[in-house]
């Protein structure tokens, strides 16, 4: 019964506007759909992590530190304003600037998906909202007198498809905008609508409280 009651509200949660679901806007527009999707196997590890620390108990003592939270909102942040610096610096229409694992330098002009998986799987690791989510309400859903076990593994598979399809929506979504992009000069505005997103959602970050 609680996987029924939780399926809608993952879906719905998964589908709220954030850093990851424009991450995934963004590399639908640029890289295409199903490398949107691919990409989101960096942000359904991150998650996937923060599942487990909350399922043996150790979440709600990282919510709880005031230091582990701020660190992780710090460094959120800053790897949002780094990549929206890129995006706003770009004369491209390339992939959205990444830290390329093999050399460390910052590309756009060309797709790597293991980049883009990274870029997701950074993005959702850094996100403290991540934390508030799995480890604050997650836990809302778990029937106590169950195996916790089982039902951590029941409801975060389910939440973890819920963001393949927020992927699919969104990355269709970008997929149709760059129909509209013709010019140098689109493009250009283009990169600097989605570098002030990023940077903007860093500032917003940086506001998040416990």
């Amino acid at each position: 019964m609680e996987a029924l009651l939780f399926a809608p509200v993952a879906v719905v949660i998964a589908l709220t506007p954030g850093p990851n679901n424009f991450c995934g806007l963004n590399n639908g527009l640029r890289a295409g759909v199903g490398a949107a999707l691919v990409a989101t196997l960096g942000r359904v590890a991150a998650f996937a992590i923060f599942l487990t620390i909350s399922a043996v108990g150790l979440g709600a003592m990282l919510l709880a530190s005031e230091a582990a939270f701020t660190a992780v909102k710090w460094a959120g942040a800053v790897y949002l304003f780094w990549i929206g610096w890129n995006a706003w610096c770009s004369r491209s229409f390339g992939a959205a600037p990444f830290l390329d694992p093999e050399n460390g330098n910052t590309s756009a002009a060309r797709v790597s998906l293991r980049g883009l998986v990274l870029q997701e799987f950074l993005l959702g690791i850094t996100n403290p909202k991540a934390i508030i989510l799995f480890a604050a309400i997650f836990p809302q859903f778990i029937d106590p007198g169950q195996p916790a076990a089982r039902q951590f593994l029941v409801l975060g598979s389910i939440y973890l498809l819920a963001e393949f399809v927020s992927t699919a929506v969104y990355a269709s979504g970008g997929r149709q905008i760059r129909r509209l992009i013709r010019t140098p000069r689109a493009v250009v505005r283009l990169n600097r609508a989605t570098g002030g997103f990023f940077m903007g959602a860093g500032g917003l970050l940086l506001a998040t409280q416990r």
